[in-house]
């Protein structure tokens, strides 16, 4: 059975981010639309979809590492910080952002607490993801074989 890792990060990022909107079961916090995810950023997101787009990421870095705590989130989703004439630098994005972001997987549960710190994805949340991509794997079958066939049919009618 075709896992998270059999097909590319974007493709499964946006499928399950579309699959939590559409679930309803995600609670996204009332400050979403204003916060900046990160120190060095100037403005909030534009995507007013973003908390769902970084909790799927969250989800698939949790599922293809064992214990991931905060930190590393953060470190995941940090940017450039330019610093005017002076070199940029690397800059960690908020810890916060990251934290509610666990904080509402766990609730679904897709996430759990672990033993030796930070957090591992549990079976419910493993079984999900790779419901997940499994259909995206069949979606984009489906559509390579739908585009052959009108190739075959598109040949056939100009001889």
């Amino acid at each position: 059975m075709p896992g998270v890792r059999d097909i590319s990060a974007d493709q499964f990022i946006v499928a399950y981010a579309s699959h939590l909107k559409r679930s309803g079961k995600l609670e996204v916090p009332t400050w979403a639309d204003i916060v900046k995810t990160g120190a060095f950023k100037e403005l909030a997101p534009y995507d007013p979809d973003w908390y769902y787009v970084r909790a799927a990421a969250v989800a698939r870095h949790i599922y293809l590492r064992k214990d991931v705590g905060v930190g590393a989130l953060t470190k995941l989703h940090g940017g450039r910080n330019r610093r005017g004439n002076r070199p940029s630098h690397h800059a960690i994005c908020s810890s916060n952002v990251q934290r509610k972001v666990c904080q509402s997987l766990e609730k679904i549960g897709v996430l759990e607490q672990s033993d030796n710190g930070g957090r591992r994805i549990s079976q419910d949340g493993q079984r999900d993801l790779d419901r997940i991509a499994s259909t995206v794997i069949e979606e984009a079958r489906n559509n390579e074989e739908e585009e052959e066939e009108e190739e075959e049919g598109g040949e056939a009618e100009e001889e």
